[in-house]
C-alpha cells in the first residue's frame, strides 16, 4: 500500500481539482521538483489510488441537469434479488451511481436526465419494471454548494 503522507494528499486535492494540471505546475504546487512530483504520480497511479482521469461535463449542455437521488427498497432480501436488480442499474444509461446502503432501504441511486418528464418515464419504464423493487424514494436536487467528484 502506498503511504499517503502530507505531500501525496496536496498531490490527490490539486489532480482531482484539475486532472490536466501540468507535472511542472503540479510540482510547483505541492513544492516538489517536477522529477520527485512525477515518481509520485506514477507511484500513485501504478498503486492504484489513482484509477484513472475524467472529463467534467456541463450537464446542460450533455442534458443532464436535472438530478435524482433515489432510495430503493427491495421486497426481497436475497443475493439473486440484489444480482438482478444491480443487472438492471448497469443497464439503465440514466443511472450514473448505484450504492448498496444499510438502513432503512437497500440501494441509493443518482439519476442524471433531463427534465421532470424524462424522470417520470424512467421511474416508471425503467426502475416500476425490475423484479423485487419494493419502494421508490425521490429526492431532486435543488441546488449544489458543493461538488468535488472528479
Amino acid at each position: 500500500m502506498t503511504k499517503i503522507d502530507p505531500i501525496n494528499t496536496k498531490i490527490l486535492r490539486a489532480l482531482s481539482l484539475d486532472g490536466r494540471i501540468s507535472n511542472l505546475q503540479l510540482a510547483e504546487q505541492v513544492g516538489l521538483s517536477p522529477s520527485a512530483c512525477l515518481r509520485r504520480v506514477q507511484e500513485l497511479e501504478r498503486a492504484g489510488v489513482i484509477k484513472g482521469y475524467r472529463a467534467r461535463l456541463d450537464p446542460v449542455q450533455t442534458g443532464r441537469a436535472y438530478v435524482v437521488y433515489v432510495a430503493v427498497g427491495l421486497a426481497e432480501h436475497t443475493k439473486a434479488a440484489q444480482a438482478t436488480f444491480e443487472q438492471a442499474m448497469l443497464r439503465a444509461d440514466e443511472v450514473t451511481e448505484c450504492h448498496n446502503v444499510a438502513g432503512a432501504f437497500e440501494y441509493m441511486l443518482r439519476v442524471e436526465v433531463a427534465d421532470l418528464p424524462e424522470y417520470k418515464a424512467f421511474h416508471t419504464d425503467t426502475l416500476g419494471t425490475v423484479p423485487h423493487v419494493r419502494s421508490i424514494t425521490s429526492y431532486m436536487v435543488m441546488g449544489t454548494s458543493k461538488d468535488v467528484r472528479g
